[in-house]
């Protein structure tokens, strides 16, 4: 496939630094809430069409098995990060020539990666039901969840795949495109398999991998008609040993410490689900709710990634840091907002995904824990996306794990201990943990400037 001189592209390496920031955050926040939109929606519409006699399994069984989706998703997405910052610094190396061989290698390395996902999740399903402690009454759910969208492994790499790349060339139009085809076609497919067919879990999990195979099909053919800053054709479909030792050598730390981050929320998922089955679908409801509270910093941190890795790649580290100073400003300013709506009208969130009572209250509990929460990853978000475009993402991972295992998870076990059971404080972990992590974060930026004044 051939491509034409590029059309639309940001390059972060000259003019202003808000505008065309703010123009490339846009579509990534728009394009995660719509991936957001995928849980919530399967969660709402079983919460909503599901027999009340099962409809607390239904819930409990989606959460819990979204939970570990999101996560090996999750995985994928900050491997392929590699990606991003290779063609992002290439990008800003005026050597775009080199993007094709990029993208070959590292579409034949994640078709590998694909297959021994889809193994490992479609047979090690009850296993991890089992890990989670689903309980008893949606272990069943919970299992065929994880083993329906482990069979569409493949899809969902390749769907998260093509961001990657994009976003790597400054493009965040085309992922955005391909995110909305698949929140629209996950929407219909729920309403039919859920609403109408009655299939519960089984159904919201089969909706989405169907959404993604549609968006991955789809894009395949926008693509074929995007203009690219690189050549791309099926000769640069080779296996680059070299390429994919950078593109392991960058994303594995990011992808590790995101895994371990992720195994951090299971663990406390798996805590909250020994409490009861109300306590379970309440916080899965919450932490749909989160999916959206945290889109704003999310946001700014994969465009950091992408804006840092071009700036780093054009030898214009103070643009890259001018660029941070503005990012944090600008997520601040949502981060309080998201803070009022969350610890004050948390209830009003829960309700949109939950009609039962008692779900909503354990729900709302749990949120204003994450309310507390929004105030600081403001700074620990765009820290990340900065110290991952200028490949200090051993540092990423060291942050994140030691967060994770070192605060989050026993603080979660030991308030977990304390009677009465508070959900607000089991929650409480994970500000606890983002402080600590800023505390290091602030420590790195500092050293990363004395480097810097040294040079």
């Amino acid at each position: 496939m051939e491509t034409r001189a590029v059309k639309k592209q940001n390059d972060f390496t000259q003019g202003p630094i808000v505008l065309p920031l703010l123009r490339f955050v846009g579509p990534v926040l728009f394009a995660l809430f719509l991936q957001a939109m995928y849980g919530a929606v399967d969660l709402m519409i079983v919460g909503r069409y599901t027999e009340s006699t099962v409809q607390a399994a239904h819930v409990s069984a989606v959460s819990t098995g979204s939970q570990i989706m999101m996560t090996i998703t999750s995985l994928i997405s900050s491997l392929a990060m590699g990606m991003t910052v290779l063609i992002g610094e290439k990008i800003g190396q005026k050597k775009p020539e080199a993007g094709g061989r990029i993208a070959g290698s590292g579409i034949l390395l994640f078709t590998v990666i694909g297959i021994f996902m889809t193994g490992l999740t479609v047979f090690l399903a009850e296993n991890l039901a089992s890990l989670m402690q689903a309980p008893a009454e949606a272990f069943e759910f919970t299992t065929a969840y994880i083993r329906i969208c482990g069979m569409g492994s493949l899809v969902i790499i390749a769907y998260n795949l093509i961001g990657s790349i994009f976003r790597g060339i400054g493009d965040s139009a085309t992922p955005l495109v391909t995110v909305m085809i698949a929140c629209f076609c996950n929407i219909v497919g729920d309403y039919i398999l859920v609403a109408l067919c009655g299939l519960g879990a089984r159904g919201a999990a089969i909706a989405t991998v169907l959404a993604q195979f549609i968006s991955v099909a789809a894009s395949l053919i926008l693509i074929r008609k995007k203009d690219l800053p690189f050549r791309f054709s099926k000769d640069c479909l080779k296996w680059d040993g070299g390429i994919v030792k950078r593109i392991l050598l960058l994303g594995t730390p990011i992808a590790l410490q995101d895994l371990l981050v992720g195994i951090s929320f299971l663990v406390i998922l798996a805590i909250v689900n020994s409490l009861g089955v109300i306590e379970s679908a309440g916080v899965g409801v919450a932490e749909k709710v989160c999916g959206f509270i945290m889109l704003v910093p999310a946001a700014f941190m994969q465009s950091m990634s992408a804006f840092t890795a071009q700036n780093r790649g054009a030898g214009r580290s103070d643009r890259a840091v001018r660029g941070f100073a503005s990012a944090v400003l600008i997520s601040t300013a949502f981060g309080a907002a998201m803070f009022f709506l969350s610890f004050f009208h948390g209830d009003l969130l829960s309700g949109i995904f939950a009609k039962d009572p008692l779900v909503i209250e354990a729900s709302f509990q749990y949120l204003k824990a994450y309310a507390i929460d929004c105030l600081l990853t403001c700074f620990l978000f765009c820290f990340i996306g900065f110290f991952n475009g200028m490949e200090y993402t051993a540092f990423v991972m060291l942050q994140g794990i030691i967060g994770a295992f070192l605060v989050r998870v026993p603080v979660s076990f030991i308030m977990s201990r304390q009677v009465p059971v508070s959900l607000f404080h089991i929650g409480l972990a994970t500000p606890c943990s983002s402080f600590l992590q800023i505390l290091m974060c602030f420590g790195c930026f500092a050293f990363w400037m004395r480097r810097q004044k040294r040079k």
